[in-house]
């Protein structure tokens, strides 16, 4: 479960980046740009962090992103005022805690 622990916050990271970018090119927003290059970085570094064999603090760093971009994103679909962007982030982050926490289970 690490194995696709680390491959998914690659994945997710690179994901945000994207997104964080397209929300600046699109609305110009620099705080788009900002949270998704910073929470994306930080999910890539989770996979290297794994990849390293410190498996515990790349699960903490990926678990810590993940409940910030679940606290984010999951109330905006939650309330019905959710662009689709905000719905597939809320999936990924959803899916990212699900993950995490099995991948700490079967540690």
């Amino acid at each position: 479960m690490i194995d696709v622990a680390k491959i998914y916050y690659l994945v997710f990271g690179i994901l945000t980046i994207l997104g964080g970018v397209i929300g600046f090119v699109r609305a110009k927003s620099r705080a788009s740009l900002i949270a998704g290059g910073t929470c994306g970085l930080l999910l890539v570094a989770s996979s290297v962090i794994i990849m390293a064999g410190r498996t515990n603090i790349g699960l903490m760093l990926g678990l810590l992103v993940s409940v910030a971009l679940a606290g984010q994103f999951i109330p905006k679909v939650l309330m019905n005022r959710a662009p689709i962007h905000s719905i597939i982030m809320a999936v990924l982050s959803a899916a990212s805690l699900i993950l995490t926490l099995i991948a700490f289970a079967k540690k």
